[in-house]
């Protein structure tokens, strides 16, 4: 989904839309239940606090006013739903609970640093993906795990050595602009 916009997906799915339902539901999956799983529930618990931050969705699709945030919405929604769950299930005092909410804060702010990181790197392939090959290639070779030296890549572009930091630059710049 490299084209996954979640404004456009979250007002389509409010027009009841399947496909751009299961497309917010695909990509974010993992960020509801990483959140659910952070509050130490046992797999039958998260999978209800999984189903109702869903649910909540479905009752506020056309509440969100920033699409744009719907992860955000997610991950706050499924740790209200985790915090529910506790409450009700667990008789737990609620000095217990903000205990909990601490450590699960920090677990919820990695999985939404994760899902913000995915986003970004969804973002960075699409926009790397309108380049021109050649810029592709070169991008490639240039940012590879084992980056290739200038004269490798000169031999596997066809390029002039001294051509290869400029192009470099304006691929970069052009990137940055699809950005």
């Amino acid at each position: 989904m490299p084209d996954f916009d979640p404004a456009v997906a979250l007002t389509a799915a409010a027009r009841g839309d399947q496909s751009a339902w299961e497309s917010i539901v695909a990509t974010y999956s993992g960020l509801v239940w990483s959140v659910a799983r952070g509050y130490r529930l046992d797999p039958a618990a998260a999978a209800d606090v999984f189903q109702g931050t869903w649910l909540r969705l479905v009752e506020h699709l056309g509440d969100i006013r920033d699409g744009e945030r719907l992860g955000g919405w997610l991950a706050t929604t499924a740790r209200r739903e985790a915090l529910g769950l506790l409450r009700r299930t667990r008789d737990l005092p609620m000095d217990n609970i903000s205990e909990m909410t601490d450590t699960s804060e920090q677990a919820a702010a990695a999985a939404d640093e994760d899902l913000l990181r995915s986003e970004d790197q969804r973002t960075l392939w699409a926009a790397f993906a309108k380049l021109p090959e050649g810029c592709q290639r070169l991008l490639r070779l240039l940012f590879a795990d084992q980056p290739a030296s200038y004269l490798d890549i000169s031999a596997a572009l066809d390029m002039p050595m001294g051509s290869i930091g400029p192009t470099r630059s304006r691929c970069l710049a052009s990137l940055k602009t699809l950005l």
